[in-house]
């Protein structure tokens, strides 16, 4: 193997550092302007832009072909992209549901829920283990599981009525399915 293999020329190192600082630099000055709502991973979608940042911060830093300018106006399609998408989706139920997921129930007043668990592809051994990340000693004293949009688990020590006004469970799928858990429950 030829030393070439392991050691760049100091030209090329020196390009790495300038343009990886200035395109640092673009990308910071980029969010602060677009706020906070840029980088949240709330859902599927917001994590897909944060990584084509990440990806396209890696092509400016180790691709010659691609110009610091060409770097920077990807990032700014990215943003604004995010941007038109944000503001569409608080605006519009319609446009919301085309792009966003849904929190689904897997798990209410104790009881797992398995025909959610299969259609969402969650173990019973990942529920658990967010039951006992949360403090939770049994299923018991859970009173509903959520996957969320973006993947995580929440847990819920305990559950108001869906209809109740300020329930958190309100947009979350699967809350027909309380009465069938309710039903089971009662059975053991």
């Amino acid at each position: 193997m030829s030393a070439d293999a392991f050691l760049a020329p100091w030209s090329d190192l020196l390009r790495i550092v300038v343009v990886g600082a200035l395109a640092y630099a673009g990308l910071v000055a980029f969010l602060r302007v677009t706020g906070k709502r840029t980088l949240t991973k709330l859902n599927a979608f917001d994590l897909v832009v944060t990584v084509a940042l990440g990806s396209t911060l890696a092509t400016i830093l180790l691709s010659r072909d691609v110009a610091l300018a060409e770097g920077l106006v990807a990032f700014a399609l990215l943003i604004a992209l995010q941007w038109v998408v944000t503001f569409a989706s608080a605006r519009s139920r319609r446009f919301q549901t085309l792009v966003k997921a849904t929190p689904t129930l897997l798990v209410h007043r104790g009881a797992i829920l398995d025909d959610a668990l299969r259609r969402e592809r969650v173990s019973r051994a990942e529920v658990l283990a967010a039951a006992r990340s949360s403090g939770a000693p049994d299923l018991s004293s859970v009173g509903a599981v959520v996957l969320e949009t973006d993947g995580s688990l929440s847990v819920l020590s305990e559950v108001r009525d869906v209809g109740a006004a300020g329930s958190t469970l309100a947009t979350v799928a699967g809350t027909g399915a309380r009465d069938q858990a309710s039903q089971r429950l009662r059975r053991l």
